[in-house]
């Protein structure tokens, strides 16, 4: 039975959200046939009090399910995302714009779609799976399926219409509605085949500096700063941008007062799992105190929500931004929820005192290196604030104590992810509440 196939399978799937925990119900909410070979189901599984649903393109077949041996399921069924003889019909369909019982596939307007393309599956990806047509289209296909429309297509399409070239053009999606909702399954955006990841490049720059016999890193022959300016320039323009396509507001000081109450109780339930970090608790307080004695009324609107150098490509001709979907697993409405631009600067922030630090994890030499890190770290975050100040980013001085408790809220939320997925680095987020700033 297929049901007690799908039971038995999804649990090893990298993007199932229940891992460790059995699987009281599992059926297929819905069934729709795209092509001879292929369907489209939506599974719903109850886990104790947690229902969740996830998308899969069902392949049949004996002898593709053996050709497919990653995707194979059982019994001849196989997850057809891997087979490019028929995920042709995902952008055949969008071209088309059909509805195909509850799904319909859309395209923007104004645009065309090359449907002769074949597909590869990206291998690195946690709660997704995205299908590369040629070196041209992209397609994410949403594994874990909330009701809604995914933040990441709202925001990227509104941008797209104002013609911002720091997001990579959308040509198309797919949805159906769930709970009563228009819910987006997939989205396809422009390939970015020649550019290079801001992690990357990062992280390139701090290498050659730990090996470079100059010690500084403005004169290292990898200097990211011009780099970071740059970004931090592009960031302050969709930021712009975004305030332009949505609606922003300005919350009183006693909802700002309300913010970092949250924080608080967010670092209590951080030491509760990591009680080490109660060592530097004091450190967050103190900081999320200097923004309660100063609470002013502060402007909120539309934001990445979780930006970090790994959500940046680096193009011939700039940055460009991607993955507004926020964090994952968050319900829809937290997602497209308004807050400060300065929450996406703050993450930035941190993802540049990982790249530099990261590396020393298990280095022989790491304590050596520190001060070469540290110098990376300030140098590259200095470079970034100044290009988000050039290219129009609101930071005025008295941000400095709104930026800082951001950044040790975004710092606990790190250290809790740390201690349950990577504990050999835990060291970098702890590290953010014992340096002065």
């Amino acid at each position: 039975m297929l049901t007690e196939l799908l039971t038995g399978w999804i649990t090893h799937q990298r993007w199932f959200a229940g891992k460790g925990r059995p699987i009281d119900d599992l059926t297929v909410e819905s069934d729709v046939e795209l092509a001879h070979g292929l369907r489209h189901l939506i599974i719903s599984v109850r886990q104790g009090g947690a229902h969740d649903r996830y998308q899969l393109l069902l392949g049949s077949g004996a002898e593709e399910s053996a050709r497919f041996k990653p995707a194979h399921i059982g019994d001849g069924y196989y997850d057809a995302a891997y087979d490019a003889d028929l995920t042709g019909v995902l952008l055949q369909a969008m071209a088309a714009g059909r509805d195909l019982g509850p799904l319909r596939f859309r395209h923007m307007e104004g645009t065309e779609i090359d449907t002769s393309l074949r597909s590869l599956v990206l291998g690195a990806e946690q709660s997704n799976t995205s299908l590369v047509y040629g070196d041209t289209y992209i397609c994410k296909l949403f594994r874990r399926l909330i009701a809604g429309v995914n933040p990441e297509l709202e925001i990227v399409t509104a941008l797209a219409l104002r013609s911002d070239s720091h997001v990579a053009q959308p040509y198309g999606w797919i949805e159906t509605d769930l709970d009563g909702e228009p819910t987006t399954l997939a989205m396809t955006q422009e390939f970015l085949s020649n550019a290079n990841d801001g992690w990357a490049l990062a992280l390139a720059s701090v290498r050659d500096l730990y090996a470079s016999l100059n010690p500084s890193a403005a004169e290292a022959g990898g200097d990211f700063s011009a780099e970071a300016c740059r970004l931090g320039m592009a960031t302050a323009q969709v930021h712009h941008e975004l305030a332009a396509a949505f609606p922003t507001e300005v919350i009183e000081a006693q909802e700002v007062k309300r913010m970092i109450e949250d924080h608080r109780r967010r670092l209590d339930l951080a030491i509760a799992e990591v009680p080490e970090l109660g060592e530097y608790a004091h450190v967050a307080e103190e900081a999320y105190q200097r923004v309660t004695d100063v609470a002013r009324e502060m402007p909120v609107q539309r934001v990445h929500g979780d930006y970090h150098l790994g959500q940046v490509m680096r193009t011939t001709g700039d940055w460009v931004i991607l993955d507004f979907e926020g964090e994952p697993g968050q319900p829809i409405a937290e997602r497209r929820a308004l807050s400060s631009p300065l929450r996406d600067v703050a993450g930035m922030l941190r993802s540049f005192d990982y790249a530099a630090l990261h590396l020393l994890t298990d280095h022989p030499d790491a304590d050596a290196l520190r001060p070469r890190a540290v110098e990376w770290a300030e140098l590259n975050r200095s470079s970034f604030l100044a290009g988000y100040s050039a290219g129009g980013g609101h930071l005025r001085p008295e941000d400095a104590v709104l930026l800082r408790a951001l950044e040790l809220a975004k710092a606990a939320y790190e250290v809790v992810y740390e201690a349950r997925n990577r504990p050999a680095w835990l060291s970098i987020p702890m590290a953010a509440f014992q340096t002065e700033r």
